[in-house]
């Protein structure tokens, strides 16, 4: 299975830096110093803080990759979550205090079991998992995340939308006085997101209520967001509060914004460049700024589970 053959061009586990390295502040600091990854020193209690509940009754997914996890400090300290401002240290700062309980999650439109439920009572009928997924942003960076979560189909099904649903539309809590980024008009809040139903149904999508085998910290979309391991990581909305099965395409925050930089698909495609970058190659996240790029993979190297959903489509023209 691709998922769990190790290719030539993933990365080597010599150019990850270790969780122990990241656990020393002043050693982390003076190496996103040298490789000029972070933007800036991070928040003083940033490092090492965040740690949720720890999750029980996780079974290790065959929907794996094998490299190493990018250590939990990075993974929670570079973020992008715009709610929580524009800079990648500023999340793990701004949302320290923001309260994901009680949390509630309306679902809609074309569906058989519409309702608002209860965070809890939408997750706990289902099979926790650990799924250790290669992560890729449209600005040529990319780190392995531990998710914890649930395959959405599973999800989907239970809710059982009709043959009309040909969508799934979701969307963030829109909160200005619990997400202070939305007192600024960068992006239409709140934030929305969407997939076909075909993709949202897909073995990969993913549900994640953690990482590291711990609920997810705030600054990581705490407490429900959306994983779809083949698209690039702006399709992965965070703190979701909407699930609507729609028949129509619904509309993308960076779709949006920059309809000619951000497509509805956003599948990682090398041969698509952004128009301001190229999207040929990417840097493992925490390897270094030395360490050499590598080729980015078609589909985030998911290309034998996913091609699939798109055959006979012009990548290029629906980017």
């Amino acid at each position: 299975m691709l998922l769990m053959q190790k290719k030539s061009s993933e990365v080597r586990s010599s150019e990850i830096t270790s969780k122990s390295i990241f656990m020393n502040r002043r050693r982390f600091i003076q190496s996103a110093a040298i490789a000029g990854l972070i933007p800036g020193i991070l928040p003083k209690k940033a490092i090492g803080q965040g740690k949720g509940k720890k999750l029980n009754d996780i079974i290790k997914s065959s929907y794996s990759t094998i490299q190493k996890p990018t250590s939990y400090d990075l993974i929670t300290s570079y973020n992008n979550f715009y709610e929580f401002g524009t800079s990648k240290d500023m999340p793990a700062l701004m949302a320290r205090n923001f309260k994901t309980k009680p949390w509630t999650v309306s679902v809609g439109g074309e569906v058989n079991k519409p309702g608002l439920y209860d965070f809890d009572n939408l997750i706990k009928h289902h099979q926790l998992e650990e799924r250790i997924y290669r992560f890729r942003c449209v600005e040529a960076w990319s780190m392995i995340v531990p998710w914890v979560g649930i395959p959405l189909a599973d999800i989907i099904k239970r809710l059982e939308p009709t043959s009309k649903a040909k969508y799934v539309a979701f969307e963030t809590l829109n909160d200005p006085k619990r997400m202070p980024g939305q007192l600024r008009p960068i992006l239409q809040w709140p934030y929305v997101e969407g997939l076909r139903i075909d993709e949202a149904m897909n073995p990969l999508t993913l549900m994640a209520v953690g990482l590291y085998g711990e609920e997810l910290p705030n600054q990581n979309g705490a407490p429900i967001r959306l994983i779809v391991p083949w698209k690039y990581g702006f399709k992965s909305i965070k703190s979701i509060v909407s699930i609507r099965f729609v028949e129509k395409k619904p509309p993308t925050s960076w779709n949006l914004s920059a309809a000619r930089e951000y497509g509805f698909y956003a599948n990682v495609n090398p041969k698509v460049s952004h128009p301001r970058w190229s999207q040929a190659k990417e840097r493992k996240l925490g390897g270094g700024y030395f360490s050499p790029k590598v080729e980015t993979l078609k589909f985030n190297g998911y290309e034998e589970e996913v091609a699939g959903l798109y055959d006979g489509m012009d990548l290029k023209k629906f980017y």
